[in-house]
């Protein structure tokens, strides 16, 4: 029965996505196995509707009618520009979660499901709803310490999420087992297995709760960004209380005079710089949605559900990157690649600091008018598969944010230029961790890696040894199992053309 209802959650994901003209266009149909060219075919006998518009918004379209899990895709495809271009990434990351509010007495439910006895204590004076979307809504509270933003976990939302995650993983694994090698290559069932986790996190409140409280504690050390105080005692697994913050959302700031823009822009660009090389943690979902100016002037950052960390060897690594295409020394740059094993060693250092120039120089001496850093982030991903190279995922969502950083910034001060604002915020770090105080922190934490290693050594030296006598043990005759034919293979056709009904072709057709 399970299997039956993950279908049929499929098909509807299938026709919806057909209607937007998203499964299979004619354009991409000879590059599809049988199964999906059957599948389009087939589903083709529905009135299509909804297909205008590049493919990244067709599909970010499908996804919004399709709901929370679907949209939850979406916006975690958004963060692999890497796997579905930059321009699409960039559409989906405009997804617009907006759906009906559930009832204020439905809230109140929640909440006393939540706090008990004292739920007439902590939320005396709730709103009606203000905002809201398919996994939570906001509603505004007055307390002796001033107003409040509460957001209420939708009622039943961890079950519809269970549900379509599981479909989700039924067609990813099918996908990865049995399809082609093109898709086996895009590892769907590691995506949505990834997707999974970060959903189960946003499920609990509590996790959102911690990541405004960290980010608040590290944005005040240079007071480019602010993020809203959290209210602990009345938050829960379900429930997120912060202080309420008066202010225009960045969609539409008002009017500005030529040096406001010119400082909010530099803000913005600087404030998340600054957290990713200081504290290698930033927000990694900066649409102006989730930007708002305060009336005194405060760029406050709200709604804290994608996160994304980068350890010291990361931030070393991009401070490195953009330090050396700042001062054009395309060979550091390579180099650097090279040291921390991300281009392959058969490759040429030279070759790779070539290819580097020819994204680097074109940029330099233009007005930052005519310099797009998504056109030069879908350069240098091109450059990565033309040397095979496998970048770690917390890079990519760093790169992708970088990308939507510069897009609102110029969206305030068109003439903005993100290299310059940045060069202060690079030299800062790069004089302050590689100075004397810098490679003496270096050599302490180095030296205690080493003892650590050290103390673990007989361990394992013991494992290797248990290992090699496992080894040398002789051997039980493999058990040669030969597969059949039959329903078997027709179910895993059939699941492989519902993956492509239920969209996940995108990311193979829409690659750059």
């Amino acid at each position: 029965m399970e299997a039956l209802s993950d279908y049929m959650r499929l098909a509807r994901a299938g026709a919806v996505m057909l209607r937007h003209d998203v499964v299979i266009p004619d354009a991409y149909r000879s590059r599809m196995p049988w199964a999906a060219k059957f599948a389009g075919g087939f589903l083709r006998v529905l009135p299509g509707s909804g297909g205008k518009g590049r493919p990244g918004q067709r599909f970010a379209k499908a996804l919004e009618k399709l709901g929370p899990a679907w949209i939850k895709l979406g916006q975690f495809m958004a963060t692999r520009p890497d796997v579905i271009g930059v321009e699409a990434a960039n559409d989906l990351s405009r997804l617009k979660d907006s759906v009906p509010p559930f009832p204020k007495s439905q809230a109140m439910k929640t909440l006393r499901e939540q706090f008990g006895a004292d739920t007439d204590r902590l939320f005396p004076n709730l709103s009606d709803p203000i905002a809201a979307a398919s996994v939570a809504q906001v509603h505004r509270m007055e307390t002796p310490k001033g107003a409040r933003a509460v957001k209420i976990l939708r009622p039943g939302i961890e079950r519809t999420m269970e549900l379509e995650l599981r479909a989700m993983k039924r067609i990813a694994y099918s996908a990865q087992n049995n399809g082609p090698a093109e898709v086996k290559r895009m590892e769907p069932a590691a995506f949505i297995d990834t997707m999974a986790r970060s959903l189960t996190r946003e499920m609990d409140l509590r996790f959102e709760a911690g990541a405004a409280s960290e980010f608040g504690e590290i944005a005040a050390i240079d007071n480019y960004v602010y993020a809203p105080s959290v209210d602990w005692e009345r938050t829960s697994q379900r429930v997120l209380v912060t202080e309420w913050i008066e202010g225009r959302s960045l969609t539409n700031p008002g009017p500005l005079s030529a040096d406001e823009r010119i400082d909010l822009a530099n803000r913005i660009t600087r404030g998340f710089l600054a957290c990713a090389l200081d504290h290698g943690f930033f927000h990694a979902d900066l649409h102006e949605g989730n930007m708002i100016l305060a009336p005194d002037g405060r760029l406050v950052l709200v709604d804290f559900g994608i996160m994304g960390r980068i350890g010291m060897n990361e931030r070393i690594f991009l401070a490195e990157i953009l330090k050396g295409f700042l001062e054009r020394d395309y060979k550091r740059v390579s180099q650097v690649h090279f040291e921390a094993g991300y281009v392959p060693a058969n490759h040429s250092m030279d070759d790779f600091a070539q290819a580097l120039r020819s994204v680097g120089e074109p940029i330099f001496g233009k007005d930052a008018t005519e310099v797009s850093m998504a056109r030069v982030l879908l350069q240098l991903f091109d450059i990565t598969r033309q040397f095979g190279m496998h970048l770690r995922p917390e890079l990519i969502l760093l790169q992708k944010t970088m990308v939507q950083v510069e897009g609102v910034a110029r969206s305030i001060d068109p003439s903005h230029n993100i290299w310059q604002a940045a060069k202060p915020i690079v030299d800062r770090w790069t004089k302050r961790e590689f100075g004397a105080e810098g490679l003496k922190k270096l050599a302490v934490t180095a030296a205690r890696e080493a003892m650590a290693r050290l103390r673990r050594l007989p361990d394992t030296l013991a494992k290797l040894d248990q290992a090699l006598e496992r080894a040398s043990e002789p051997k039980e005759p493999a058990v040669v199992v030969k597969r059949t034919s039959g329903w078997g293979w027709a179910l895993t056709g059939f699941a492989i053309a519902a993956a492509s009904a239920a969209g996940l072709w995108f990311v193979l057709i829409y690659q750059p």
